[in-house]
């Protein structure tokens, strides 16, 4: 009888591991530098450039020390990149290339910021934040256009970490984004900090 509540247990453990996606996009973001490494070593190993690696970090030159963490860009596996897609093509039909990338930038943001889950599929899922998840928008197929701009987001990832939230101020209201300061405005969208 154990053996087969055991058997159970393990069937359901697989099912549910299997049926949900994965919140972690490799937050595990971190690398703790080693004797010998440099910055250009550490990006090749990772397959980022080093400029992005130096940008994530806030570092303006070279130096690094055995025993430092250093944050690495998110590298999506292919369903958040796709779901990023999906939301970036919900929240910004209509707006300008530019419009398109600044919104998938903001999901990177928050996936780097303490305030907001680690991974994409977290901050695209946590509770209220974006209308197409409670509506089911965030379902369709993404355009080519929108797929373009997530892949420009995190190829630029740590360049421009000021934006944490936007909205269409002619679509919705809301006195908590009222009193956050205006990083741009790029079309319809306020993008904030």
């Amino acid at each position: 009888m154990f053996k087969n509540i055991w058997i159970a247990g393990m069937i359901a453990a697989c099912f549910f591991t299997l049926s949900f996606p994965s919140e972690s996009s490799a937050h595990a973001n971190m690398h703790t530098v080693q004797k010998g490494e440099s910055l250009y070593k550490i990006a090749n190993e990772y397959g980022i450039s080093y400029q992005q690696l130096q940008a994530v970090n806030d570092k303006n030159n070279e130096a690094i020390y055995p025993g430092e963490q250093l944050k690495l860009p998110v590298v999506p596996s292919a369903y958040e990149k796709d779901l990023l897609s999906r939301l970036v093509e919900a929240e910004a039909k209509g707006e300008s290339y530019a419009g398109k990338v600044a919104v998938a930038t903001v999901v990177l943001n928050r996936v780097e910021s303490d305030l907001f889950p680690d991974s994409v599929y977290g901050v695209i899922h946590d509770g209220y934040q974006f209308s197409p998840v409670l509506n089911g928008t965030i379902n369709q197929k993404a355009s080519a256009e929108s797929k373009k701009a997530v892949s420009e987001a995190f190829a630029y990832q740590g360049y421009d970490r000021d934006s944490l939230f936007f909205y269409n101020p002619d679509k919705a209201q809301s006195d908590y984004l009222s009193s956050k300061e205006v990083t741009t405005v790029i079309g319809d969208h306020v993008f904030l900090r």
